[in-house]
């Protein structure tokens, strides 16, 4: 099989369904920006060896929230997985353990200190992007509700990463008064 089949050459492709869209529709821009956050989880993933199965989890999850805003889900018959509450849960869990390690938080923190922490936050920054185009999405039906609170949790994760890093590497938090 190909990688090319010349059927985008037009500006246009297909939803999970069949129905054609040009490569401009907001379910298609909110995708593809949920596809580029996944790839910046990957690089996080290659750089960073202490949260590798988290942040397999948070890839495999945002490749089926990828899956579900492009998908027909009233026309098609395609069985996809859900966002549900045990996968923000599982956020949750995680900000919660790392935030045992951190001071409390008093300030606003400015993203810098190590090239890791910097790439978290660059990380969190496109996260905020890919929750802005679901939420358009979401403003219609209702249906993309917890792809919403997973990317705004996503984001809150990241936040919380970067501060561990800085911790673990014994760099001081550069902060805005």
């Amino acid at each position: 099989m190909k990688i090319y089949t010349k059927k985008g050459d037009k500006g246009e492709t297909s939803l999970l369904g069949g129905t054609r869209v040009t490569k401009a529709d907001l379910r298609i821009e909110a995708c593809g920006t949920v596809d580029e956050l996944n790839a910046f989880i990957g690089h996080l993933y290659d750089q960073y060896k202490n949260q590798k199965n988290i942040l397999f989890e948070i890839q495999k999850t945002l490749f089926n929230i990828g899956n579900i805003l492009s998908s027909e889900k009233e026309e098609s018959q395609i069985s996809l997985p859900e966002i549900t509450n045990n996968n923000i849960q599982m956020l949750e869990t995680e900000i919660d353990k790392m935030e045992k390690e951190l001071p409390p938080l008093k300030k606003f923190i400015l993203p810098s200190g190590h090239s890791l922490s910097s790439f978290c936050h660059i990380t969190r920054t496109v996260c905020r992007r890919a929750e802005r185009r679901v939420v358009v999405l979401n403003l219609k039906p209702v249906k993309f509700l917890k792809c919403v609170q997973y990317l705004n949790r996503l984001s809150d994760y990241l936040f919380v990463l970067s501060r561990l890093i800085l911790k673990e590497n014994n760099i001081k938090e550069n902060t805005w008064n």
